[in-house]
């Protein structure tokens, strides 16, 4: 199957890459996927991953989907990777294992039949004669290159969950990744995310497992009380040393809800996740003066429970969509981001389009992130669901 171009072509050649004093093809890379449980994101997640890899590797050139003996791949070009370069693409939602393709010569395409006396084959040809044609990756052999490990602890830590309403881990990595590429402020340590609709915390999780600290509130307290029960319990079976502890949060002397701490030592530190129980336009007054690199957040898609809203349409009726909720929360949410930090959000555009909630972002003093592969995410979730995702930066 010919590959599907997802990128514009790198310029192609570079002196430093052959080493050999003559000018060569950038190295090309094969990101193996990994399968996702879910079949309808797995099935389009293809243009999603592209993306992403597009956003948070800049140094990803040519980025497209090849098909090679049958297993689907995402390919790019790029200079030999370094340690920073080869961590990037570890930290991609959908990675697996990756792979250095390089044309397969004349003597690796007698060994691979184990006939001396076979003659070339039309590639073997052409590459004898100097003239590569048009690439076919089924005539290349695939190098398998060491990825680091991506998570200071155990991925079950998203996975172990499972509940109705559950985002997708690999889609919520993908969000947090694409989030944290558009900061623009240098880091001083982890980043400090916010997840304002932190549910039962699936992106807290995925903050911590990517070495940063996680902080979110919560309206419904039965969900908070189930998040706050496993962390306890996992981080116990998991014998990580920690602290955790629920307190109720008084005002004017009156237990008004919950919060849940909890510190943990990883293999690089130390990390803090930490959550409120309450309204999420309240998130500002809970967390005080604190300010965030990044607020992250996947909001209600206004099928199955809703926008958990009091606000009220023109016609006087509930307002299912998060268009109510996003209106009163964004300004919040905008005042907790530090100068530099960025807010991601995934929705559901059947109740909310694009522009007007890039309008509404914009409003508040954030630059949307537009064009290219920002508006490459937009895909299918159920029939009643058309998922997107945004991104803007506080100047």
């Amino acid at each position: 199957m010919p590959s599907q171009r997802l990128a514009p072509p790198s310029q192609g050649w570079d002196p430093k890459v052959t080493g050999c004093g003559k000018l060569g093809p950038m190295p090309r890379y094969l990101m193996l996927r990994t399968p996702s449980a879910n079949r309808v994101y797995a099935g389009e997640s293809g243009p999603l991953t592209a993306a992403e890899l597009e956003i948070t590797a800049p140094f990803a050139a040519d980025v497209a989907e090849e098909d090679v003996a049958g297993v689907g791949y995402l390919s790019f070009e790029a200079p030999e990777l370094d340690d920073s370069q080869l961590a990037a693409v570890a930290r991609q939602s959908a990675a697996f294992a990756l792979f250095e393709s390089r044309p397969l010569s004349a003597a690796d395409d007698q060994r691979a039949n184990d006939d001396p006396t076979r003659s070339l084959s039309a590639a073997g040809d052409q590459r004898a004669s100097g003239d590569e044609g048009p690439r076919n990756l089924s005539d290349h052999l695939l190098r398998p290159v060491a990825l680091p490990r991506p998570f200071t602890l155990d991925d079950d830590l998203v996975s172990i969950p499972k509940y109705p309403g559950k985002t997708n881990e690999q889609f919520t990595q993908l969000l947090v990744g694409v989030t944290l590429a558009a900061i623009t402020r240098e880091p001083t340590g982890p980043r400090q995310i916010l997840d304002p609709l932190a549910g039962r915390g699936t992106t807290l999780s995925t903050a911590l497992l990517l070495g940063h600290d996680a902080f979110g509130v919560e309206g419904d307290a039965k969900a908070f009380e189930q998040m706050a029960s496993f962390y306890k319990t996992y981080l116990r079976r998991k014998r990580i040393k920690h602290t955790a502890d629920v307190r109720p949060v008084r005002r004017d002397g009156k237990a008004v809800g919950k919060r849940f701490d909890a510190e943990l030592t990883t293999g690089d530190g130390k990390r803090t996740v930490s959550a409120f129980t309450g309204d999420t336009r309240d998130s500002a007054a809970l967390f005080g003066k604190k300010k965030f690199d990044a607020v992250i957040a996947d909001a209600p898609y206004g099928v199955t429970h809703g926008s958990t809203t009091d606000v009220r349409g023109v016609s006087g009726k509930r307002d299912r969509s998060p268009a109510g909720l996003l209106k009163e929360a964004i300004p919040v949410w905008a005042g907790q981001l530090m100068h530099g930090g960025a807010l991601g959000l995934s929705w559901n555009t059947f109740g909310l389009s694009r522009e007007d909630l890039a309008a509404l972002l914009t409003s508040n003093g954030l630059t949307v992130q537009e064009g290219g592969a920002w508006e490459q995410f937009a895909h299918r979730v159920d029939s009643s669901i058309k998922r997107d995702l945004i991104v803007a930066v506080k100047p």
